[in-house]
């Protein structure tokens, strides 16, 4: 059997790895998606609006233990070379879109990722991942694609809404505390990672639901009721 690339999104590595392996698994390797939900369009808004407010200010903006920069990009498409990994005979690649870019003094990089929530230390480990996967397709980039190298920080600027100001006569503002998360950048852990997602793909049969997913349960009383 030829050997295949594997599509990989940051974001899926993220959410949907840890909410079903066999939903990824249906996702990545037979194209069968769950069914679209309704996103609050309010969160979208507001991840723009974080996008363009802070994209050309000072890095200390962030965080005054951050290094003197800019912030150089507000949003981008990012796409990796084929990852081979020893032991595998797939491979894969990484694409999607990361939320900011910092540019420091010395020529080298941060991703950052906005969230619109109430920061918590287990927010550092969930999300490296996708920090990590949109760092390493910037380094290794397919060919013509966005590159930047190298990345040597990752991190987390969370606002949690807490209250509403009057701006003016009509217009309200949402106020909220924001702060910086550090995410420890760790590309070999990523890539052992990485290694144990190609695992799951190379088999030839989807693994177990996760205990939770709402999906699989769905789908399961679906066969068994014949509706």
């Amino acid at each position: 059997m030829p050997s295949l690339t594997w599509k990989l999104s940051p974001s899926d590595l993220t959410f949907l790895w840890d909410e079903c392996p066999r939903c990824f698994y249906l996702k990545v390797v037979h194209k069968f998606y769950r069914p679209s939900m309704a996103f609050p369009s309010i969160f979208g808004r507001i991840d723009g609006l974080m996008k363009s407010f802070f994209e050309g200010r000072s890095t200390l903006e962030f965080s005054p233990e951050l290094p003197a920069g800019v912030v150089k990009y507000g949003g981008g498409s990012v796409q990796s070379e084929p990852l081979r990994l020893p032991g595998h005979a797939d491979t894969c690649h990484i694409a999607g879109k990361f939320d900011s870019v910092l540019q420091f003094a010395n020529g080298t990089y941060a991703v950052v990722d906005f969230k619109t929530t109430s920061p918590r230390p287990e927010h550092v480990p969930f999300y490296s991942r996708q920090l990590h996967a949109y760092a390493y397709a910037l380094e290794h980039p397919a060919p013509g694609k966005f590159s930047l190298t190298p990345v040597v920080r990752l991190g987390l600027f969370s606002m949690d809404l807490d209250g509403l100001e009057r701006h003016s006569t009509d217009r309200l503002a949402l106020l909220g505390p924001v702060l910086w998360q550090e995410c420890p950048l760790d590309m070999a852990g990523f890539l052992a990672f990485i290694d144990r997602v190609l695992c799951l793909l190379e088999q030839p049969d989807p693994p177990p639901p996760g205990e939770k997913c709402g999906f699989c349960k769905y789908r399961e009383s679906s066969r068994l009721t014949s509706y």
